[in-house]
């Protein structure tokens, strides 16, 4: 090799060697975690968090991630569960998949339930997970102010930022729990029916069995109905849980037994007891669209109700088929977040870019900058609080 191309071999060289350091140091740069977590500030002076409860069954894993990160906030708490269908595998795949979040790996706000539970939609599995998953929340965390029930088929329709704005004016002993006391034709085919959950005591799955005889309507309480999809005050839960009050622990015997707890038993404790009736706001922000006549389910989703949705006021929808491209329009349109990263707020200080995820990086993770989605879901909470404000009694 003559000395002109040894000369261009190694400026060659030099010159990859150089571009390879800035790379790496530019990744390293806009990647890397602070070594300490910003200080995560609650009480009324501070915006308001939230405990969202996700629950999914077998070949769930990968939505929830994504339905995760997609309400991911370092001010807000999370549990997970994948029941017992899902195996102890994919369970463990979950909880490795969180660990690899910087900012969830940095916060420490998101835990997997690793004793997991049989989930029967038909019967009353589904309350006594929620009631477990309350308590869970309450023992670990000491500032979330309301707790939201998620599955692995909801989406939400605004960031956490747009959220915690529009709640930061709401009330934090209220609930918004959709409900009525006019039962219809589910007194005679939900509530007088005896159903049996095999799912509290039995190892495998197995179908709810339901008596011969009915029972009769109670008279010691009246019974409310309405949607299993709640946002509910964490005065309301520790009442449910600590059951200073007979009323929780006598109202879920009975639910033990309906056919479907989770659209009642909530409803019927809240709207009983003297101190919580009036804290009651009726609707549960979700958009979802119905069969008419309503099936058990609402129908799925997709990109021909996009507009509807977004325009909807709803902070979430229900329900989605696994990866239905219409997700990707709200990731992409609303969320602004990448298929893999966090949905980013105000507290994302990371550099944007299709390798990087912003969220890996944070400033103060105590304010928040809302976008346009937070009018449309004020306007929702406004009018329900106007109904709430015309009202002498919220549970009727």
């Amino acid at each position: 090799m003559g000395a002109e191309k040894k000369w261009l071999f190694t400026l060659f060289v030099a010159a990859l060697v150089s571009l390879m350091l800035l790379l790496m140091s530019s990744f390293s740069a806009f990647s890397s975690p602070k070594a300490f977590p910003s200080l995560v500030q609650h009480g009324s002076h501070y915006p308001p968090s939230f405990a969202y409860f996700i629950s999914g069954g077998n070949r769930d894993k990968d939505r929830i991630l994504r339905l995760l990160l997609a309400v991911y906030h370092p001010r807000n708490r999370y549990l997970l569960h994948l029941g017992m269908d899902a195996g102890d595998a994919e369970r463990a795949a979950l909880a490795a998949a969180v660990r690899s979040v910087p900012a969830i790996r940095a916060f420490g706000n998101v835990d997997v339930v690793g004793k997991a539970e049989w989930i029967t939609y038909l019967g009353s599995s589904n309350v006594a997970i929620t009631l477990r998953a309350a308590a869970i929340m309450l023992k670990l965390d000491s500032g979330w102010d309301w707790f939201i029930t998620l599955s692995a088929r909801d989406y939400p329709l605004i960031t956490q930022d747009d959220l915690s704005h529009v709640f930061s004016s709401v009330r934090r002993d209220l609930n918004f729990i959709d409900h009525t006391g006019d039962l219809g034709w589910k007194e005679s085919d939900r509530f007088q029916p005896i159903v049996v959950d095999p799912g509290l005591y039995l190892a495998r799955r197995s179908q709810i069995f339901q008596a011969t005889e009915k029972r009769a309507t109670p008279d010691a309480f009246k019974l409310f109905t309405g949607s299993p999809w709640v946002i509910l005050s964490r005065p309301f839960l520790e009442f449910c849980i600590f059951g200073w009050d007979n009323l929780p622990r006598t109202l879920l015997m009975y639910f033990t037994n309906v056919k479907l707890s989770q659209e009642g038993y909530f409803h019927s404790v809240i709207c009983n007891a003297p101190e919580f009736k009036n804290t009651t706001v009726n609707g549960d922000l979700r958009y979802m669209i119905w069969d008419n006549p309503p099936k058990m389910e609402p129908l799925f989703l997709n990109a021909s109700v996009y507009d509807q949705m977004v325009e909807s006021g709803a902070a979430f929808a229900r329900q989605f088929q696994v990866d239905n491209p219409v997700l990707d329009m709200i990731d992409e349109k609303i969320l602004r977040r990448g298929r893999h990263q966090a949905a980013p707020g105000a507290w994302c200080t990371g550099r944007r870019s299709w390798w990087v995820d912003p969220c890996s990086q944070w400033g103060d993770v105590n304010i928040l900058k809302p976008g346009p989605q937070a009018k449309k879901l004020e306007g929702s909470v406004s009018s329900l609080l106007d109904d709430l404000g015309s009202q002498t009694n919220q549970c009727q």
